[in-house]
Order: structure tokens, then sequence, then C-alpha cells
């Protein structure tokens, strides 16, 4: 009698990174069903430029990687809970003042949970993705590890997995670069190999956060003061959602010396600004809290943090003051710390967890 494969269900967007997933998945011997989320199929925010996920050609594209695998393809359409979990919850950190990323909320409740949801309904074994990660075992827990090649590593945003998430999860392309990425396609005669990434938010295109906010959500947001931090007016905004934590460029200001963008008061339509050195803290606060290579933390923990995408992890003592939430104390001060982006722990190469900062 056959012994019956595992199956995995393989995430593609129709992109180079998840069609080598399919493959290098089919490679190690597992019966792969490759799926295609459809993410915006009722909503065009900017009917010139999108390229919505789950568009028709990316649709086709993952096809015909799957027709030439020799493996069966799905279309998922995830477009109302995508508007709901991830397009609503950025709109709303916006208005309340914060400055969302959509990449995590959309791994949380979109790949990792509806997706993972489809997954185990047709009882498959795994899900698969093209992210620049690894799962690894320590003991008899799952827990996620930092890519081999960390210029493309992606756990940054994978952070809020579970430990039993992780324990069904692949991410075949973590140890790899994205060249040899590439030369796999090619070597395979994918047609999308030489593909260029998605770089932008895909529900943004061009980049607009505001002018989207504004079809969105039909509100205006009206102009209020610029202030310094003693409250003197040193011009007029354009509305809150225009501006981020850090930012110079953009203002409109005729300024003496570089002003930069300190907070959002929402209470007052005031856009506070400061100097260089106004930005460092040392200190913040996280909510909403995830951990995954551990049930909870105790005491003082030391461990490295990083508070945005692109940036290394910073040294930092960790306490977790309520189940949900951990006061950080970075070694040394960190520049425009951010309301709503998400803060990640990291011991070693392991993700410990994270959150989103308060």
């Amino acid at each position: 009698m056959t012994e019956q494969k595992e199956k995995v269900m393989v995430a593609m967007s129709g992109g180079v990174d998840s069609s080598v997933t399919a493959h290098l998945v089919l490679q190690q011997g597992f019966a792969v069903v490759g799926a295609t989320m459809r993410l915006l199929e009722n909503y065009d925010p900017s009917p010139e430029k999108a390229r919505a996920c789950g568009a028709e050609a990316d649709i086709a594209d993952a096809k015909a990687v799957c027709q030439r695998l020799g493996c069966p393809h799905e279309v998922l359409d995830f477009s109302e809970p995508f508007r709901c979990e991830v397009i609503d919850r950025f709109a709303k950190a916006y208005e309340e003042g914060r400055t969302p990323n959509p990449c995590v909320d959309c791994n949380r409740f979109i790949k990792f949970g509806r997706l993972f949801q489809a997954a185990q309904e047709q009882g498959l074994d795994y899900v698969a993705t093209g992210h620049y990660a690894r799962v690894t075992r320590q003991g008899d827990r799952f827990v996620l590890q930092k890519a081999v090649d960390e210029s493309k590593d992606q756990s940054y945003v994978l952070y809020s997995l579970t430990a039993e998430q992780l324990k069904h999860t692949m991410f075949p392309l973590g140890a790899l670069t994205k060249a040899e990425v590439r030369e796999i396609a090619q070597e395979n005669g994918f047609a999308n190999a030489k593909k260029r990434d998605s770089q932008d938010i895909c529900f943004v295109p061009d980049g607009d956060y505001a002018a989207f906010l504004e079809r969105y959500t039909g509100k205006t947001f009206a102009p209020g003061d610029f202030v310094d931090r003693t409250g003197r007016v040193l011009g007029t905004h354009k509305g809150l959602i225009r501006y981020t934590i850090g930012q110079r460029r953009g203002l409109g200001l005729a300024l003496p010396a570089s002003m930069y963008v300190l907070e959002k008061d929402i209470q007052n339509n005031r856009v506070v600004l400061g100097f260089d050195e106004d930005l460092y803290t040392r200190k913040l606060t996280v909510g909403d809290l995830c951990l995954s290579a551990c049930d909870t933390l105790s005491g003082t923990q030391k461990l490295c943090v990083k508070i945005r995408y692109n940036q290394k992890a910073q040294p930092a003592s960790v306490v977790q003051t309520e189940k949900d939430r951990l006061e950080i104390v970075f070694d040394e001060p960190q520049r425009a710390v951010t309301r709503g982006q998400a803060a990640v722990l990291y011991d070693g190469e392991t993700v410990v967890g994270g959150g989103t900062i308060l």
C-alpha cells in the first residue's frame, strides 16, 4: 500500500517567491495545493494604478505555475475579512493618530488566520508561504527565527504567529537568498522568474495614504496648527493623517532650522514639532502582546527589540507587566518611536514575540 503524502497549502501570490516555495515543498515529498487569496475584489482604491492582491493577472501566473508543477490551484475570496481586519484597522489607526503596519495585520488575520483555517478545513497538514523566515524546533516547542539572509528577513511582520501555528507552518525560503530563489525559478522555467517584487501596500499602490483614507472613509481631515513644544504656533498643517513621527519633509514651513514631527495631538488637532534630539527616548509600552517562544516573560529579560521593519534589533530590558502588556527600556535612546508600529522581541535569532507600541 502506498504511503499517503502529507498535504501542504501553499499561499501563491503569482510572484516568484511563492512559486519557488511550491516547487521546494514538492521536492521535499509533500503534496501541494496552491491557493491564491483574492483580497480586494470589491474595492478599487485607485483605478489608474491599483494592482490588487489576487488580481486576475496574478491569479493566472499562480495557476500557470501550479499547472507546470502538476498540482491543483484554487482561489480563496477573502476580500470581506481583508476589508474588516486589515483596511478598516489601518483607517482607524490613522484616524486615532497612530501609524499602523497593515502587513502585520494581514499576516495575523488573513494569511495565518483565514488561510490557515481554510487549510485545516480541507484536512491539510501545513501552510507554506514565501516569507523569508524560518521555523525551528526547540525542545517540544516550534519557534520563529530570522531568515539566513538578514537583508530579506521578514520575521518582524510574522511575530504574531503562535507556537501551534508554527508547528503547522513552512517557510522554505528562509535558508535562501533572493538571488538563489530567482535562479531556482529560472531553472524550472517559471514565467514569473524575473517578475519584480511588490513594494507598496497593496491597497495604497501609489503610496498616498491620505488620499486613500479620504476616499475610503469619506471623511475630510481638517487643517490645524503646527506648534513647537511650548505651544507656539509655527504654521498650519493639512490634516493629521498626513504626518508621522520623525517626518521632516513635506511640512510646507519656512523654518530657520530643521524641525521634525514629535507628536500628533488628536484632541486639539495639532502637530507638535521639535528638533532631532527631541525624537529620542529609551522607554516605551507595548500592548496587544503575542508571545510564541514562551508563555510569559518572568522578571526582567535582556532581549533585542526592533521598533520598525528595517531597523537592526537593539538591546533592551523587557518586563511583562500584564498579560498583554510590556514595558521596554532600551540600553541606548531610540529615534522616532511611533505609536501603532510593532515592537518585536528577539533572543538571538529567535523571535520571542511582539506587540503594538502604545
